[in-house]
């Protein structure tokens, strides 16, 4: 029998982390928080060191991720993916700014070849990045994999504004505190 449905989760504790009131304003605050979500996914063990989060215009958590590749066994399940899909079930867009609204992506880091190419089609307007790929490759067993040479004018020409290096220092740390408890690859 072939399986005809695909059921992806998040932890329980991401309600407990993000209240849904709450305005982000700076892209600091926005990074911040997706760092943060990243800490407590790798000292919960509830899955890889990476976080993410969708932010509309005003600042408010539409959607939030972390990686859940090994507790799903799918390696689609990384931060990014599991808040772009949660951010369009939510609004029912598979392109979020097709409402005319701006949407951004904050991110603990850069994304992996993966989730670049779902970020040039999700709908967001801008991308947000904590850590940059040579620090999870340095820091980690992660291969984060190929990106065009100029991944970030490839972006920027499809109207998606990139802004990296946000709390780089932070993000980085999670990274560390991950491959010191042992890391796991996927």
């Amino acid at each position: 029998m072939l399986y005809v449905q695909v059921h992806l989760t998040l932890p329980v504790w991401l309600h407990e982390e993000i209240d849904p009131a709450s305005r982000y304003p700076s892209d600091e605050d926005k990074v911040g928080l997706a760092i943060r979500l990243s800490q407590r996914n790798v000292e919960l063990d509830t899955g890889g060191p990476f976080g993410a989060a969708v932010f509309d215009n005003g600042g408010r958590v539409i959607a939030a991720g972390v990686n859940r590749v090994v507790q799903h066994n799918c390696s689609v399940a990384h931060a990014e993916m599991m808040a772009y899909m949660t951010a369009q079930a939510r609004t029912q867009r598979f392109r979020l700014n097709a409402d005319g609204n701006r949407y951004v992506l904050a991110t603990s880091a850069q994304p992996c070849c993966q989730c670049y190419g779902a970020t040039v089609w999700a709908g967001v307007d801008e991308l947000l990045i904590g850590a940059r790929s040579e620090d999870v490759e340095e820091l980690t067993e992660f291969d984060e994999g190929p990106l065009p040479a100029d991944w970030i004018g490839e972006l920027e020409r499809r109207g998606i504004q990139v802004r990296r290096d946000i709390r780089r220092d932070d993000a980085r740390r999670v990274l560390a505190a991950y491959s010191t408890r042992g890391g796991l690859m996927y």
